[in-house]
């Protein structure tokens, strides 16, 4: 039996996680728990699942939880804060710990679950695009595994088993290409924020959803990739396949292409990324291709997408930039879903804090130097807002 810890328990990332223990009580056991504020739901895991360890990021909200479970018997230990949810991260006898915490707030608590030496189930983005640099040295350092749990980098990984080392050539990321997909560009000013979180394939969190309507998240995942696979930015690729049944392919030096396909359900790299290397039988529907009908592909439309260009730009910086490109889309985005910008706004925001930091770049960061660069964007966002100077940015992605 597999010990497993989940962090961002109460997300959709999370709560999925939990659907795969549920269904494999005799492979999967739930070591600890953290989530950002949700008490109730929290509370019900704790109940369910029964963890040594559990935290709420919100402190103010630790009274509430301790008084959600003060019937049971034998409750967990709790905690709250950034320190309570690394302290989860890192406990016990864990052997690989899922990160499902959106943003960069997943990057503290995933460096100290791989110091303290578990595998991890990478469900988190930012993890490698803001702290790459850091990161990939500490996991080759203590000799843990990055296994992938999203759709597109899990379905790479699968295509590469028994590939031989130096095969790879390019990387294909498939992409829905979200809510906006059959939108012409001068349509995009009218974008609300409900228009923004129904994505036609994937049930998802907002902040994500939004992401797959701006392609931003394709360009987050080329630079994840680029990681991950340490291929150079000209040999990942993405392309639009609105029927999220290929969920990336990957191109050998014989140009041989590799792809794997499924219905899009999250449970199934979510799955590998705890099962691997095994294979464990579900009773999940089988992709059927007739039922699946036309698979159909078309190169994204750079000038609806103009997230997408600047993600490759910060990429092909390296260094520093990534992070801050990450840090400005995250408040870009928290800003659109409160309705504080427009839409097209989030590019602007991004790019305008992007082109600020270039003479600040530092092109081999260390963790602090993440992590203030990371503070610095969200206000940067913040300021152009208020100053005004966010309906200044003309895009040249």
């Amino acid at each position: 039996m597999k010990a497993i810890t989940i962090l961002g328990s109460t997300g959709s990332i999370g709560t999925q996680t939990l659907e795969i223990v549920r269904q494999y009580p005799d492979r999967f056991r739930v070591v600890g728990l953290a989530t950002g504020r949700n008490v109730e739901q929290l509370a019900a895991q704790i109940r369910e699942f029964q963890p040594q360890i559990a935290a709420i990021h919100d402190e103010t909200l630790l009274p509430d939880l301790q008084a959600a479970i003060a019937d049971l018997s034998f409750p967990p230990q709790l905690l709250a804060g950034i320190s309570g949810v690394t302290e989860v991260a890192r406990y016990g006898d864990a052997e690989a710990v899922v990160t499902g915490i959106v943003g960069c707030a997943g990057l503290l608590p995933t460096i100290a679950a791989i110091k303290a030496g578990k595998d991890i189930a990478l469900a988190n983005k930012e993890t490698l695009i803001a702290g790459g640099p850091v990161v990939n040295p500490l996991v080759e350092e203590y000799g843990v595994r990055l296994l992938p749990a999203d759709s597109e980098h899990s379905a790479i990984f699968q295509c590469l088993q028994g590939v031989p080392d130096r095969s790879l050539r390019r990387i294909l990321l498939t992409a829905s290409g979200g809510a906006f997909r059959d939108w012409p560009p001068e349509s995009l000013s009218q974008v609300t924020v409900a228009d923004a979180i129904k994505h036609p394939n994937w049930s998802m969190g907002k902040k994500i959803t939004v992401d797959s309507a701006t392609l931003m998240n394709k360009g987050l995942e080329a630079i994840e990739a680029h990681y991950l696979f340490h291929l150079d930015y000209d040999s990942i690729e993405i392309v639009v396949h609105p029927q999220s049944i290929i969920h990336s392919l990957i191109e050998l030096q014989d140009t041989s292409v590799l792809a794997q396909l499924g219905w899009p359900d999250m449970r199934l790299p979510l799955l590998y990324s705890l099962s691997w290397p095994e294979r464990l039988y579900t009773n999940w529907e089988p992709l059927d291709l007739v039922k699946a009908g036309d698979l159909t592909f078309r190169e994204p439309d750079r000038k609806k997408y103009p997230c997408m260009e600047l993600a490759y730009a910060a990429g092909r910086a390296g260094g520093s930039m990534p992070a801050v490109l990450n840090a400005a889309n995250e408040q870009a985005v928290s800003l659109f879903l409160a309705e504080k910008i427009a839409f097209l706004d989030i590019p602007r925001a991004i790019e305008y804090t992007c082109d600020r930091h270039r003479e600040e770049h530092v092109a081999h960061p260390s963790l602090d130097d993440i992590l203030a660069v990371d503070t610095w964007a969200r206000q940067e966002v913040k300021d152009a807002l208020e100053t005004g100077k966010l309906q200044q940015v003309q895009l040249t992605g």
